[in-house]
Order: structure tokens, then C-alpha cells, then sequence
């Protein structure tokens, strides 16, 4: 039975629903002896975004023609998932919402399979605002307070909705990340959503578990991922700021590691894939 779980969280823009299917492989090989008692599980929610981007982008191209159709494709799609989430997120079946849901059931895959089972979650780009509005949010709607957007806005009706049943006490907590051991981020864009707060309001998620560490792996070259230290004192007392340059292979440094392009290189980076691989090695046991 598997002792820990890794889920990953994919970013931004045009995504293959086996988008982790790499990295996922990589990881195998640096955790072969220990490759058993961990279940690679990876959350996806671009189907949600992309239909209607799609749309969006026919319509013009066959309106006018348009110059950067790669750039416009990138910013549509980029951004525009961004923007998606956000946008009417109080409503019910909101891309908020059905966004968490994914997140919600892969959770609940990994405790049905072993409910004593550590959590590692792997987020990249905007997927680390994703999670981070997850888990926020649950342990928010834990503690009795109000939550008004997504699945932890009335998760027995969401329960009831999405599964047929309502959640017992442990599958509760198991969802809110009750068990969550470590979290990396990379290539985080946390700090875009939450620039135009007031600082007392940047918090962030609470510690899950006394042994819970979480790593944002950045590149300063990298326009699109930033450090989360600076944000707040409580991030400061959480996070562990890294920085790296990603892609290190001489292709991959010519093409990527000086430039903003870097966003894409660091889950084939192998400080990554280390640092990934040595919390999981220690939570298998």
C-alpha cells in the first residue's frame, strides 16, 4: 500500500492532460527501490478553460488576421486562464469551482486507495495559486468561518452533488489537506494575485502538519515566477525561497535559462527533480 502520494498541479496556457506524465517518469528513476509506495497522481483542469478559449481564438482568426499568433495564443490562453478563475468565482459550478473539484477528487482517489497516506503536492505556475486558494479555503471552512466561492463554500452540498454521499469527518480532512507533508512550487505567480491587497491581508495557508515544508523553486530570469518571502511575515515563516537556473543542459541554457522562457524549463531541471525526489524518498520511508 502506498505510504505517500505526489500530485501535481499543472500551470498556465495550452496543456496535454498527460502533461506529468515526464516528470512523473524522471522521478521514477531517481525513486526506483521506492517507486511502490508512492502514487503519482496528476490534477487537471485545462479542459475546463480551453474549450471557450478556443472559440474565442476562431472567431478572430477567421474575423481578421492578426500578427504573433503564437504570442496571441500564449496570452490568450495563459492569461486567460488566469482571468477565468477569477472571474464570477461565487457562482455556483464557477471554473473556480470545477477547478477545485478536480483537486477535491484526486484527493479523495489517493485516500480510498490509502487513507494514511502523506501528501506531496507539485504545483507550477498558476497552478500554485490554484492549490493555494484550495487548501486556503478548506482550512478556512475547518476552522468555521465563511468561505463564498468554490467546493469549500458548502462542501456537504458539493459532496452530495459531486459524489452521492456526504464526506465523513476523516474524508474532510483528508480533503483539506490534512495530511499534506510538503509542498513545491514552481515558477509561483501567487504574488500577481495577491499585489493589490492591503499587507495585513497577504496571509497565507496554515502549516497542515508540524513536519509540512514548503520550497518555491524560482528563476530570477523567469518574468512569471517570483519569491513568496517577501510577501508577507507570513510567508516569510513559511516558505523556503529558492533560486535557480533553470534548464542547465547547454541547449537548454542557449535557449532558455537567460530569458523569460525559463517558465517552462524546471520540471526537466534537475535541482527540481532532486528536491522533489528527496521529500518524497523521505516520506515513503
Amino acid at each position: 500500500m502506498p505510504q505517500t502520494a505526489l500530485l501535481t498541479v499543472h500551470g498556465m496556457g495550452e496543456t496535454p492532460r498527460d502533461y506529468a506524465v515526464e516528470i512523473i517518469r524522471r522521478l521514477g528513476e531517481r525513486l526506483a527501490d521506492v517507486a511502490e509506495r508512492i502514487d503519482f497522481r496528476s490534477i487537471y483542469y485545462q479542459d475546463i478553460l480551453k474549450p471557450n478559449q478556443e472559440t474565442v481564438w476562431a472567431r478572430i482568426d477567421e474575423a481578421t488576421k492578426v500578427h504573433y499568433d503564437d504570442l496571441r495564443r500564449f496570452l490568450l490562453f495563459g492569461f486567460g486562464d488566469a482571468a477565468g478563475l477569477e472571474n464570477r468565482k461565487e457562482d455556483d459550478g464557477s471554473v473556480y469551482e470545477l477547478a477545485q473539484d478536480a483537486i477535491a477528487r484526486q484527493l479523495l482517489g489517493v485516500y480510498r486507495n490509502a487513507p494514511d497516506a502523506s501528501i506531496v503536492f507539485l504545483a507550477h505556475s498558476l497552478g500554485c495559486q490554484v492549490l493555494s486558494s484550495y487548501l486556503y479555503d478548506a482550512q478556512k471552512a475547518l476552522a468555521g468561518g465563511r468561505v463564498g466561492a468554490g467546493v469549500w463554500k458548502d462542501i456537504g452540498a458539493w459532496s452530495q452533488r459531486a459524489l452521492g454521499h456526504v464526506l465523513t469527518d476523516e474524508e474532510r480532512r483528508f480533503l483539506a489537506g490534512g495530511s499534506c507533508a510538503a509542498l513545491v512550487t514552481t515558477g509561483c505567480n501567487i504574488p500577481i494575485f495577491v499585489a493589490a491587497h492591503k499587507q495585513m491581508d497577504i496571509k497565507p495557508i496554515a502549516r497542515p502538519t508540524p513536519r509540512f515544508g514548503w520550497t518555491n523553486i524560482y528563476d530570477p530570469d523567469d518574468a512569471l515566477g517570483w519569491p513568496l518571502q517577501p510577501l508577507s511575515p507570513g510567508y516569510a515563516a513559511l516558505v523556503q525561497d529558492r533560486a535557480i537556473n533553470a534548464g542547465q543542459g547547454m541547449l537548454n541554457w542557449i535557449v532558455k535559462s537567460w530569458n523569460p522562457w525559463s517558465h517552462t524549463a524546471y520540471w526537466s531541471d534537475g535541482q527540481v527533480l532532486d528536491t522533489v525526489a528527496a521529500v518524497l524518498r523521505r516520506e515513503a520511508g
